[in-house]
Parts: C-alpha cells; sequence; structure tokens
C-alpha cells in the first residue's frame, strides 16, 4: 500500500467513524482496523487523535471555505465597480449556497456534513474548537459584507440575526433528511436549488425586518 493511499484510507475511515460516533467514541484501534492499517502509519501520518480530526476537518473545509469566500469577495467587487450595495440576499447565498451542496444525495461529503453536524451539536468539544479557528476569517468577512449590505442595523441585531440565520442553517445540515414527522403532502427530498431558495427568502425575511 502507498504511502499517499494508506493516509486517505486513514482519513476516510476517521471520517466516518468520527461522523457516526462522537470523536470521544472512537478509538484510533477503530480507526486502524476500518483503514486496515497500523497504530504507526497513523502516528506517522498525523502525530495524533487530535492532529488525526483537524485533518479530517480542514480536508474538506478549506476548499468549502475558498469557495465561498471567492464568491463573496466576487460579489463585493461588482458591488464596488457599480457603485451599489450588494444586497443581503446575494451575500448570504455566497455561504448558503455552496454550503447546501455538501448534502446533495450522493455526495462523497455525507460524512463530513453528519460530522459537522455533530460538531455544531457539541459546541463545547474539541471539534468545535478545530471547526471555529478555521471558520473565523470566513465568518468576519461576511459579517463585514451583511454590515454593508444592511448599513441601518445596529451592530447587536445585526450580530445576533447573523447568528440565527447561521443557526437555521447548521440545523439543515444536522438533521439532514432525518425528521420524525413529515406530513404526506410535505417533500423533504428537495433539490439544492429549490432548497436554496427557500431558505433565503426565510433568512433575508429575518435578516431585513425593521429593527
Amino acid at each position: 500500500m502507498s504511502p499517499p493511499d494508506t493516509k486517505q484510507r486513514i482519513l476516510d475511515a476517521a471520517e466516518h467513524l468520527f461522523a457516526t460516533d462522537g470523536y470521544h467514541a472512537t478509538s484510533l484501534r477503530c480507526i486502524t482496523h476500518a483503514a486496515m492499517v497500523n497504530l504507526a502509519a497513523v502516528n506517522y501520518h498525523f502525530g495524533s487523535k487530535e492532529a488525526l480530526l483537524e485533518a479530517v476537518i480542514v480536508r474538506r473545509l478549506t476548499p468549502l471555505n475558498e469557495m465561498r469566500l471567492g464568491q463573496l469577495e466576487a460579489l463585493l467587487q461588482r458591488s464596488e465597480q457599480s457603485r451599489q450595495v450588494p444586497s443581503c440576499r446575494e451575500v448570504l447565498r455566497t455561504f448558503v449556497e455552496p454550503t447546501l451542496r455538501q448534502r446533495q444525495n450522493g455526495s462523497e461529503k455525507g460524512d463530513f456534513v453528519t460530522l459537522i453536524g455533530r460538531t455544531l451539536a457539541e459546541p463545547r468539544g474539541i471539534a468545535m474548537t478545530i471547526f471555529m479557528r478555521h471558520m473565523d476569517p470566513l465568518m468576519i468577512r461576511l459579517y463585514q459584507a451583511l454590515s454593508l449590505a444592511l448599513p441601518g442595523l445596529s451592530q447587536q441585531l445585526l450580530f445576533w440575526r447573523i447568528h440565527f440565520a447561521v443557526g437555521s442553517l447548521s440545523h439543515i445540515m444536522r438533521c439532514h433528511e432525518r425528521h420524525s414527522l413529515v406530513p404526506e403532502d410535505v417533500r423533504i427530498d428537495l433539490p439544492v436549488d429549490e432548497l436554496v431558495e427557500l431558505f433565503l427568502d426565510f433568512a433575508v425575511a429575518g435578516m431585513e425586518a425593521a429593527g
């Protein structure tokens, strides 16, 4: 087994087990067994269980954040060139759409979506610390962009409304399609494009409500 293949196997196994059983309940022995490698391979490539968790998160979060930030910066540049204030909806879209596309049917990122949902549901754990360390730069930029889009809001209101919007998004990611009660005439398997627009309708109404 080549070194790159070994590392990939470890990352895939760890992502699945962390998502399924949680970080603390998953032992390195379980990971090495699932990846069909020995403990020395984990130590060689990652050094520790915590470093492995960070590598699992960074592997998918970094490209996702680069996509979100790239779309946001492009929007802000277009707004500046046209001398117009960016719309709240389009600012939120740069964050929401790439995020929801992670949960498309058949996506290889399904375990990552579950892992982040678990992380957000257990906010005091090491996973949350790692996650927020890599999210902070993007969240700061999103906050700045929404300040431009909603100049009439106080910083207090802006902070809480962003908090509510991101919380709603994390709820979608965390619950995925596991609902205990769904009326017969309600579809939960919506196409991503439709789900994005439904979410933006809801979030923008809250963000733009009179203060």
